[in-house]
């Protein structure tokens, strides 16, 4: 019984520390995230400064991993070129192992402070940001009280025969003892959780120096695999990111390893327990920053050989007017960016024609290829949009900056259209489907000619897009403005056939309802390319509110 008290006391000490690294984490993410985020996109002008932003991130998230997903957001959008990435996650290394020396001092102290002043933040504070504060220091006294709880735990195992069987068998086999600290470390998800716990057992007794300084090395393994484990299925930029990264780790603690025997007697000065793991930590992730820093351009080729970009699939989109040598040409460049637009309205019109037949019976076959197509719009606004981006941060006449905005509005309501279609009303098809339910003729006549409308509705935006005829973008207005009195009409007959009992239109009285809203909203959507037009000839109108009573008086005045 004895020995089951102190396993539960150990796994509830190791559950707390990965708790408390959580709460610290995420408190603060909410109270700075914007401004790691901003200090990422600003640091990238050459490596130190790359690496010391990705120090700054780390430290403050105590977690490499946190640091990575900020990057790959970034690399996704390709607003960070993949050598200074790669220089971030090197500052990353080093920044997570900032919160370790921090926690290898003995703070018990300073814990009834830390709880009173968390908790009264916490409690009583209105600022978000002071809360997440108060959030994020009641972790840190939760990680230095599960410390406690793990060496109390651990003091009486150093006389178990079990234990010690198992630890005198990873004493003999580093590479195992290496293997196993990183697949740990990959389970808890947490490599300052795991050195933390290193440290602990250290501290306690449990393992000597050298096997210990070898579970240190698989922890920094461990720490590259879990940022590469989460990010599998990403973009490319990413993978490319996390593997360097990975790569890095595991070259470095290859190496460290082979050498730990000789430098056994250079590194006994660094302390000795916890204070020994924490330093050994920080000195390996500066030793990786110093070699492999000046090496990030090479290693950037490389991943991006070993990683090169696929071959796009048959009907695939494909980026191909958005280059980057333009914008020092804005003409040129918002040309390229208009005619990806036109794409993009030109696959969005296909899906808008499509979507009605994933009603029938037979339709359900449409859905994989309507979802694809979403896609390929999402995916093409995003680029569009950081690429006009990039383009007005430099010096542009009115004019353009004008055709910058309204392409990336246009562009944006295709993505809106597009998402309707796919979240929507293929949503609407397949749960038609499921309730078995069918339209009454009359009511599925309505709802083709609604979206016959839509359709010629779609087709007038894109010929107002490309000509910016001011006769058609008033025709595309009035045209909204007769689908709304379409979709009044439709409306009321189909309450009509309610309040005469027909059983169908009972039956699919909401799915009606709500595809003539969303075709509604797609006219809506499309319709706004017309706007910048009519503002510019004076035609629109600043409000479709009656005038008051007053406001002829204050006219006359």
């Amino acid at each position: 019984m004895a020995g089951q008290s102190l396993l539960v006391s150990l796994l509830g000490g190791i559950a707390l520390l990965l708790w408390s690294t959580r709460l610290v984490r995420t408190g603060i993410e909410r109270a700075f995230g914007e401004r790691l985020r901003r200090l990422i996109a600003r640091a990238t002008s050459n490596r130190a400064a790359a690496c010391a932003s990705g120090v700054v991130v780390a430290t403050a998230l105590q977690s490499s991993s946190a640091a990575a997903m900020l990057v790959a957001s970034f690399a996704e959008r390709k607003l960070i070129l993949l050598a200074p990435a790669l220089a971030v996650m090197l500052g990353a290394d080093i920044g997570s192992t900032m919160v370790v020396q921090a926690l290898a001092f003995d703070l018990k102290a300073f814990v009834p402070a830390m709880l009173i002043v968390g908790v009264g933040l916490f409690t009583w504070s209105k600022p978000a940001m002071w809360r997440n504060l108060g959030r994020a220091l009641v972790g840190v006294a939760l990680m230095i009280l599960s410390l406690g709880m793990i060496i109390s735990a651990s003091l009486p195992l150093q006389s178990d025969w079990l234990l010690t069987l198992v630890l005198q068998r990873l004493e003999g086999q580093p590479i195992l003892a290496l293997v196993v600290a990183a697949l740990v470390t990959w389970a808890i998800h947490s490599s300052v959780a795991m050195i933390l716990l290193v440290m602990a057992l250290t501290a306690a007794g449990s393992i000597g120096p050298l096997l210990a300084l070898t579970l240190v090395l698989g922890a920094n393994v461990g720490s590259g695999l879990i940022a590469f484990g989460m990010n599998m299925a990403a973009g490319l930029a990413t993978r490319r990111i996390v593997l360097g990264n990975l790569l890095f780790r595991l070259a470095g603690a290859l190496v460290a390893m082979a050498c730990l025997p000789l430098l056994m007697p250079l590194l006994a000065h660094l302390g000795e327990g916890g204070r020994l793991v924490a330093n050994a930590h920080t000195l390996f992730n500066l030793a990786l920053a110093l070699v492999f820093l000046p090496l990030t351009g090479i290693a950037a080729r490389a991943l991006e050989s070993l990683l090169s970009e696929p071959r796009p699939l048959p009907g695939a989109i494909r980026i191909e007017h958005l280059d980057e040598g333009s914008l020092k040409t804005p003409a040129v460049a918002l040309s390229g960016a208009a005619r990806e637009v036109l794409r993009t309205a030109e696959i969005v019109e296909v899906m808008l024609r499509e979507v009605i037949l994933a009603f029938e019976p037979q339709g359900q076959e449409r859905v994989a290829a309507i979802k694809t197509l979403d896609d390929q719009v999402d995916q093409a606004q995003e680029q569009v949009k950081l690429y006009l981006t990039r383009l007005t941060r430099g010096a542009l006449s009115e004019a353009d900056s004008r055709r910058a905005f309204d392409l990336i509005l246009f562009s944006t309501n295709l993505e809106h259209v597009g998402d309707i279609i796919d979240k929507n009303l293929l949503e609407l098809a397949a749960k038609r489907k499921r309730l078995g339910a069918t339209f009454s003729d009359e009511g599925w006549r309505e709802l083709q000619d609604m979206h016959a409308r839509a359709v010629e509705h779609s087709r007038l935006a894109v010929t107002v897009f490309v000509t910016r005829d001011l006769d058609m973008a008033r025709q595309l207005v009035r045209a909204k403005d007769d689908v709304r009195a379409v979709e009044r009409a439709a409306t009321e007959s189909h309450l009509r056939r309610l309040r005469e009992g027909a059983v169908a239109s009972m039956e699919t009285s909401s799915l009606h309802l709500d595809i003539l809203r969303d075709l509604k909203r797609i006219i809506a959507h499309l319709t706004d390319v017309a706007y910048p037009i009519l503002e510019a000839s004076g035609e629109l109108k600043g409000s479709r509110l009656a005038p008051t009573l007053t406001e002829p008086a204050r006219a006359a005045s």
